[in-house]
């Protein structure tokens, strides 16, 4: 990936509906050029996705909360995370090191919503505990920096 695929991929963050062409003025190559290097990234799974960013309350989802999970000793991880899939409240799942093994962004519609989620995390096998902040208020959500050059 060299400087120009990087400048690609920033751009493609800040807006991920930019035409090639508007792509190419930005970096200084032809439109068919800029969709070579896209694909190229596409099948690299360097780029592994485009999507709409919506206000979640304005869905009806007025709730917002982090859960960390804990599990039991000698649980199936796998089966854990596959389980967890079939909540669609859950928005972001990502394993993580300390004390919980997951952390959980869901999405509710009120209170009542939540501990309803919570109930049935709390009946997967293997889940032994959860832990829940609900958030106050959100300041950002998907942050774009600048991507790190390479070393």
């Amino acid at each position: 990936m060299d400087a120009v695929d990087r400048q690609l991929i920033q751009a493609l963050r800040e807006n991920g509906r930019a035409s090639y062409a508007e792509l190419g003025r930005l970096v200084g190559l032809s439109g068919p050029s800029v969709t070579d290097r896209i694909n190229r990234l596409e099948a690299a799974g360097v780029i592994t996705g485009y999507r709409a960013t919506v206000d979640a309350a304005s869905l009806g989802l007025g709730v917002t909360a982090l859960i960390g999970i804990q599990l039991s000793d000698a649980v199936d991880h796998d089966d854990v995370a596959y389980r967890l899939r079939d909540l669609s409240e859950i928005e972001d799942c990502w394993f993580i090191a300390g004390e919980d093994s997951y952390m959980l962004k869901v999405r509710a519609p009120d209170v009542d919503g939540l501990e309803k989620t919570i109930r049935r995390l709390s009946g997967i096998v293997g889940v032994s505990r959860t832990r829940t902040t609900i958030v106050l208020s959100t300041k950002w959500e998907n942050r774009v920096g600048e991507l790190a050059e390479e070393v």
